[in-house]
């Protein structure tokens, strides 16, 4: 079964919405490094853009994590490398928040 064809409204309306999805995680990451905000903010946000997020992706948007540190991190919490932050169950999102914050 393959993809419906779209028409020429509905591939726009879909280029936008994929557009602001962009947008908004970039903001997101941006605000992150910087320390406008918290990833446990982040974490309790209901944005579905946020929500499709990988957490590898996620996690280099913070200071001080590049992409060993994140991937080191994944592996000590048992969490894939392809995992999205809507994926990620109570315990991970609560042990993903502790393991940050005693590191710092």
């Amino acid at each position: 079964m393959g993809v419906p064809p779209l028409s020429l409204d509905q591939r726009r309306a879909a280029l936008k919405k994929a557009t602001e999805a962009r947008r908004e995680r970039a903001a997101v990451k941006v605000a992150l490094k910087q320390g406008e905000t918290s990833l446990s903010e982040v974490l309790a946000s209901d944005s579905e853009a946020i929500s499709k997020m990988t957490v590898r992706s996620l996690l280099e948007s913070l200071p001080a994590i590049g992409k060993m540190r994140a991937g080191k991190i994944l592996v000590r919490l048992d969490i894939s490398e392809s995992r999205r932050v809507r994926g990620l169950g109570i315990q991970q999102r609560r042990r993903l928040l502790e393991s940050l914050t005693s590191q710092r």
